[in-house]
């Protein structure tokens, strides 16, 4: 028998839109095009997608897809959801990108059936994937050491170690460590505050590792354990009113998971999927300038889960697949407050799905079951609840051989009120309602390998309606920590999202790109015709939003530009002039240089955000930077 040395064929593929629901992705090789940070950043992008930011580099960054609020997007790390009981939002501004390889967002739920029943319990799912290592004997290891340093004091080292360990296992050590000072200019206008002044309490230091172990006897036989750390301490930036930013809030988080999984697919098509996950959040929060008795506020929270999840999938037949997936989650949270609650929640989801494919079309459907209930050693509990939530999708190609395909589903979503919605600051425990998402939408994509000077090029559009009941709406009050909440009532979001995206072919070295995303969102209260707000744009939910990103590529230098425009937003239901947080156009630009040293690869990259220095805010009151830089050297042995 001979050996024949290995051959890599390395290609640029077409996006992968031809999906039964909306899908985006951005991957490693896209993060320094759009000059992204963190998850946050590296989404911005996305079509539908509206980030609300706090501001600072260590503020608070949640994501709302289509107008259904940060609760309805569950946010999944390698196959398992990241919950916070406590609020519900998953701080995306905390999750840096040094090991992340891709991150998707679905709208309404992921495209293949056998996931854990959490993935179905979400309006939407944001996925992120982490490096997993890809070794031979030839090099059973991989090193990756690089440093970020820029504005506002940052410094950020990280450290990245790949092993394989023997014939079907392997590891990955993550870790990083960001400290800076957070300080910069701001200005904000028409709120008092129209001189320029610096930005305070905005610092930040945190550790981050990460460690995970693979075990793979086939692609179809396989196990994964990740280990988890996280520790940080923020101060947390006051709204700015009336030449007033003083502030002293800190927060410290730390934070721990361990996940396992393993994955089974036999020959007779049965597929086995198995999460397990144990989680601790710490978080301690102190406002000494908070007037109570107590002389300010110093609470201690401290959240733990317990998550098991089983999945099984069969092939009836080549062309129907059917799924049956059952979660069960027990969650506690304890705290240091005064006539506090001390909740726990106990989820069961159960989900039957199934997935058909007949000549051109395509046929995805699945019922939800979702059973909580909740105990309290201090008052009353919010009680129990059952629900079932349906969801129908399909696609067809009307014609075989062209890139184009219709789609279309439904989806019914239900979130129960988080802890801090029942319980924090309220005594006894506040009268919510769940809250109920109806979701359509109807939409087309067409994707295209081309022989001229492009390479491919693709195009997406979807139009949709929301129907929501008894929305839970927070409004951010002084303290971003501390939100005035309450049932809304009703609310119909009709939107259009568009996306296109095109590269030219490489040609002496040369190769150009572009992506573009329009969103247009009208999110209106339909709760009481006799009330003010009625038919009015719901509180800080901009009716258009567009993200491009443009770049070249030569050899080992690349260049891009991205911009983000957002038009106008209201801070509260009635949509009067003296409520109107004004719109904004920002722009960024990056470069990026290869280099090889000794056969080992050196990058350095550049980027200035904010470039022509927009003064402009999400939050009203919270002012994000204006111009900034930040330079990356890595290495990778």
């Amino acid at each position: 028998m001979k050996k024949i040395k290995e051959v890599t064929v390395s290609a640029s593929g077409i996006p992968q839109i031809q999906t039964i629901n909306p899908a985006q992705q951005v991957s490693t090789i896209d993060f320094t095009r759009q000059s992204a940070f963190t998850v946050a950043d590296a989404i911005r992008n996305f079509a539908g997608v509206n980030i609300k930011d706090y501001g600072g580099i260590g503020g608070l960054k949640t994501v709302l897809v289509r107008s259904l609020g940060a609760n309805h997007t569950g946010v999944f790390y390698d196959g398992v959801q990241l919950n916070d009981a406590q609020n519900g939002q998953i701080d995306l501004g905390k999750l840096n990108l040094n090991n992340v390889q891709s991150i998707t967002l679905y709208n309404g739920q992921p495209d293949d059936i056998c996931q854990p029943a959490r993935a179905f319990a979400s309006a939407s799912v944001l996925y992120i994937k982490t490096i997993r290592p890809s070794l031979n004997d030839v090099k059973p290891y991989q090193a990756l050491v690089g440093i970020k340093g820029g504005s506002f004091g940052l410094i950020n080292p990280y450290v990245q170690w790949q092993q394989r360990i023997g014939k079907n296992w392997s590891a990955i050590v993550n870790s990083y460590f960001e400290k800076a000072n957070g300080q910069y200019k701001y200005k904000v206008n028409g709120d008092g505050s129209d001189t320029l002044a610096t930005r305070r309490n905005g610092d930040i230091k945190a550790q981050q590792a990460d460690a995970a172990l693979y075990w793979a006897k086939s692609d179809s036989n396989q196990f994964n354990l990740h280990l988890n750390y996280y520790n940080s301490d923020r101060g947390l930036p006051n709204a700015v009113i009336y030449y007033n930013p003083y502030s002293k809030q800190r927060v410290h988080n730390r934070d721990m998971f361990m996940q396992a999984g393993y994955e089974k697919i036999w020959n007779s098509s049965l597929h086995l999927l198995i999460n397990t996950k144990l989680s601790r959040l710490y978080t301690h929060y102190t406002d000494p300038d908070f007037l109570n008795n107590a002389g300010g506020l110093n609470y201690t929270y401290i959240q733990k889960e317990v998550y098991q999840s089983a999945t099984l999938a069969y092939h009836i037949q080549s062309n129907w697949e059917i799924s049956y997936a059952t979660d069960f989650a027990y969650t506690r949270l304890d705290a240091n407050v005064n006539n506090y609650a001390y909740p726990s929640r106990s989820t069961l989801l159960n989900v039957f799905a199934s997935n058909l494919v007949v000549g051109k079309w395509r046929f995805q459907g699945s019922l939800l079951n979702s059973y909580i209930s909740e105990s309290v050693k201090a008052g009353k509990s919010s009680g129990s609840r059952s629900v079932y939530s349906p969801t129908l999708m399909a696609s067809f190609k009307p014609f075989e051989k062209s890139g184009f395909q219709l789609r279309a589903f439904y989806k019914s979503a239900f979130r129960y009120p988080t802890f801090d919605e029942f319980y924090y600051f309220a005594t006894p425990v506040r009268n919510l309602r769940p809250e109920f998402a109806k979701q359509f939408d109807l939409g087309a994509t067409y994707s295209k390998s081309l022989n001229s000077w492009l390479d491919y090029v693709t195009f997406t559009a979807d139009a949709y309606y929301n129907n929501i009941t008894d929305k839970i709406l927070s409004i951010p009050n002084q303290n971003p920590y501390i939100s005035s909440i309450t049932n809304l009532g009703k609310v119909d979001v009709k939107g259009i999202d568009i996306g296109v995206k095109t590269q030219s072919k490489l040609n002496n070295g040369w190769r150009a790109l572009f992506t573009a995303n329009y969103s247009f969102q009208k999110a209106i209260d339909v709760t009481d015709p006799s009330a003010s707000v009625y038919l009015e744009q719901i509180p800080y939910t901009p009716k258009h939003t567009v993200a491009f990103n443009a770049g070249i590529d030569y050899k080992k230098l690349g260049l891009y530009y991205n911009q983000v425009i957002s038009s106008s937003r209201y801070y509260s239901g009635e949509n009067l002039p003296e409520n109107l947080v004004p719109g904004y156009a920002v722009s960024d630009l990056s470069a990026v240089y290869n280099f090889t040293i000794h056969n080992n690869t050196l990058t350095t990259s550049l980027e200035v955000n904010n470039l022509f220095n927009t003064n402009y805010a999400v939050i009203r009151s919270f002012p994000l930077p204006g111009r900034s830089y930040r330079l990356t050297v890595q290495i990778k042995i």
